[in-house]
């Protein structure tokens, strides 16, 4: 059996056991212009059970929902078969499978690996989903997003689709707080490392639609890119809306309800983190760049020698290690945290989030807090940014000496 057929028998076997939790197909080369990638997953309609195939191209998404079938016989078989897709990614509780297509079968190849996720979805049903931004939003055009007619202009596919996709991200998140409309008082927002403001203008934009009185602040360090954006909020209309010249690391925060960094460089994003930590935020969200201050102090025991030879695993495991530490001291002080992929890869390297919602009853940090330390042990960690920040590395030393 050839590796298409035998990715196709695994993917009718999971979604008929209720093994099934997600397929992708990548890396598109045929005949369907702006045709990037296929996102498929279960829904509960009124129909049934059917999977939601969602078709992303360079300037729209399109959903289609099929019958089990007629995904796989008419849509996912012939768009591996005849090589339309070279790469395709299959997600169960009991295994993933990825398969490399080639236009010559017989150089296909079909990879297993332990499961990701070890318990499936429950199917999504027809509900109103978490209303994005419009791709006709003011700001969009005054900031070079997009035309007069919602189309992305030359170059701008990619950073409008983040921007949409951040936004439902932040919805969800945002259900997971205590913030809602109804509140009276003014919420305070934070951008930390605001740049040109795209997600700043995107999230103030968000809050209003969702009927949340905010104020909105971007905090950012070039004093000329402050005055620019300042000048567009103006232009657009956002009252609430306001960018200011400082450093993450120095910024006088005092109450912030929602504290968003992405990108924020290195141990900026730690800064960033320690800001919303002390400010005692409900949301925190930041996408994590740059990390270059664990990558020179690992030393971890001999038996990953054979990874950490490789400066591509190195650096990776530097990443992995640094954004786990986040993670952690987040679920320390009181927060519920995630670790997820932002956006594929396809679109930015820079794709990996970590969100952190307040817990309304702490987690007993003792426990966590010893998770910690053997993890720095274990790597040889004797300084990390937040966890110094946060008081967090008494006695580490010690457990080295």
């Amino acid at each position: 059996m050839s590796p298409t057929a035998q990715f196709l028998q695994k993917l009718r076997a999971a979604l008929e056991s209720d093994a099934f939790v997600k397929i992708t197909l990548s890396r598109y080369h045929g005949e369907e212009a702006g045709l990037r990638n296929i996102y498929g997953r279960m829904v509960e309609l009124k129909e049934g059970r059917l999977l939601s195939l969602v078709f992303h191209h360079a300037t729209r998404d399109v959903t289609k929902n099929y019958s089990i079938s007629e995904a796989v016989d008419q849509i996912i078989g012939p768009s591996l078969s005849m090589a339309g897709f070279e790469s395709a990614h299959l997600f169960t509780t009991t295994g993933d499978w990825q398969l490399r297509c080639h236009v010559r079968e017989e150089k296909s190849t079909l990879k297993a690996s332990r499961p990701v996720f070890t318990l499936a979805p429950e199917p999504e049903h027809d509900r109103r989903k978490v209303q994005s931004v419009a791709q006709s939003a003011p700001f969009l055009q005054a900031l070079g997003v997009a035309n007069s007619g919602g189309e992305p202009r030359p170059g701008m596919a990619d950073k409008l689709r983040q921007i949409q996709r951040f936004v439902e991200i932040l919805g969800h998140l945002l259900a997971d707080t205590a913030l809602r409309p109804a509140d009276s008082r003014e919420l305070r927002v934070l951008d930390m490392g605001a740049g040109k403001g795209y997600l700043t203008f995107a999230t103030c934009e968000f809050l209003q639609k969702r009927g949340l009185d905010a104020r909105v602040t971007g905090v950012e360090l070039r004093a000329d890119l402050v005055a620019l954006t300042n000048q567009t909020a103006r232009q657009v209309g956002y009252e609430k809306l306001e960018f200011v010249e400082g450093a993450i690391g120095a910024f006088e925060a005092g109450q912030v309800d929602i504290l968003i960094a992405l990108h924020a460089c290195d141990t900026a994003t730690d800064d960033a983190l320690f800001q919303g930590i002390r400010a005692g935020a409900s949301l925190i969200v930041t996408a994590p760049c740059c990390h270059k201050e664990i990558r020179a102090k690992l030393t971890p025991p001999d038996v990953l020698h054979e990874i950490m030879r490789h400066g591509i695993l190195h650096e990776r495991q530097a990443e992995i290690v640094t954004d786990a530490i986040r993670a952690l001291l987040l679920e320390i002080h009181g927060y519920k945290a995630s670790v997820f992929e932002f956006i594929s890869s396809e679109h930015t390297g820079k794709n990996l989030m970590i969100a952190a919602t307040k817990r309304p009853h702490p987690l007993a940090p003792d426990l966590l807090r010893r998770r910690l330390h053997e993890m720095l042990d274990f790597y040889g960690i004797r300084e990390q940014h937040l966890a110094m920040l946060l008081g967090e590395l008494n006695g580490v030393d010690s457990a080295h000496s």
